[in-house]
């Protein structure tokens, strides 16, 4: 498997965990989104179609294992918990009700990066276009190309991001706030920053976009015939 394609959803209301398990899983390119809230990981997987989930237990508000419980029926995506040494109650119920694996407090990095490899390894992941043409422009979000009259420009983690979920959903419009969800940014010009470089590298003609177009008052959206 190409680790390029793994998205992984972290959750965990610590800063310091959630920062040291995006750090160390990007240095090992993986695409990584977080979330500091039960809450706010529902919000998220609503959005994004993630590879895997690294599920702390015990948080503020709903629990690990409420979050389970809430999307189990729906959600097919395999899951981590990350447990206190004492939680093993929890972590016995974590794995009867569909967590995948467990890894208890402290942990080291390569440990969890050793039991990702181990589930990915083992899921079949659903696939997603990646590659698409359309007149003169091709989008290779494998390569992380886009390729425009013959000229290639790069798109970095966070362009691909955006462009995975709207090549996915084409025609859909996609509110600044959704889009700031995927890619862990609340600010909306930075938004529209991407949004503008975005244009510069698909777009003959950047003012005048055919393709990634404003829906004025409600988003974006990505018209692909």
């Amino acid at each position: 498997m190409d680790k390029l394609l793994a998205h992984i959803l972290v959750v965990d209301d610590d800063d310091g965990i959630r920062g040291l398990v995006k750090k160390y899983l990007n240095e090992n390119k993986f695409l990584v989104t977080t979330a500091d809230s039960a809450e706010d990981a529902s919000k998220k997987i609503d959005l994004i179609k993630f590879d895997l989930i690294i599920l702390d237990i015990m948080m503020p508000g709903k629990n690990g294992l409420e979050f389970i419980e809430d999307h189990k029926q729906n959600l097919n995506t395999p899951i981590i918990l990350l447990t206190a040494k004492g939680e093993v109650n929890e972590r016995v119920e974590g794995l009867e009700i569909g967590a995948d694996d467990y890894l208890p407090k402290p942990f080291e990095p390569k440990e969890l990066l050793l039991r990702i490899n181990n589930i990915l390894k083992k899921t079949i992941l659903i696939e997603q276009k990646r590659v698409i043409e359309f007149e003169n422009v091709k989008i290779d979000l494998n390569k992380l190309l886009i390729i425009k009259n013959n000229n290639e420009f790069k798109i970095n983690n966070t362009e691909r991001i955006i462009l995975e979920k709207m090549i996915n959903n084409p025609g859909k419009i996609f509110k600044r706030e959704n889009i700031g969800k995927l890619i862990d940014l609340n600010k909306e010009r930075s938004i529209d920053v991407i949004i503008t470089r975005l244009r510069k590298k698909i777009e003959i003609d950047p003012k005048k976009p055919k393709f990634l177009q404003t829906i004025r008052g409600e988003g974006y959206v990505l018209w692909i015939e």
